[in-house]
């Protein structure tokens, strides 16, 4: 994926953990030095599981085709949407629709979990 060498995170696509294999989050967020680091851990059907530990801004983006789930593991994380902002606490999740434009937020280091079709583009559609 070409575009994603133009951004300034630590976007890893490839699955981390195949089936049957323990995936070990823990080894992978203390051994983490970016300061925008996703990871996909595992495949499951047509999605896929991945793995963020952030601080700072994402750029603004959106997702035609596709939906995405931010689930907080540790940390506070906020999505900004046209509008509004959601400001989710461990263990709160949320839902942005496909083709609706979003930015992500984590002003300490957070650690969340994202669910989402494994054909996205995690930089967004252009």
């Amino acid at each position: 994926m070409e575009n994603l060498k133009s951004y300034p995170y630590a976007t890893f696509l490839n699955v981390a953990f195949p089936q049957l294999s323990v995936v070990d989050v823990p080894a992978l967020i203390r051994d983490c030095t970016d300061r925008w680091y996703n990871q996909t851990l595992c495949k499951v059907n047509n999605s896929v599981i991945r793995l963020g530990v952030m601080q700072g801004e994402y750029h603004w983006h959106k997702h035609d085709n596709d939906d995405e789930f931010f689930f907080v593991l540790d940390g506070h994380f906020i999505i900004d949407l046209e509008g509004r902002s959601v400001d989710l606490q461990p263990r709160e999740g949320f839902v942005v629709p496909k083709g609706v434009a979003h930015r992500t937020r984590a002003p300490e280091r957070a650690v969340i979990l994202m669910v989402e079709t494994a054909a996205i583009i995690p930089t967004g559609d252009t």
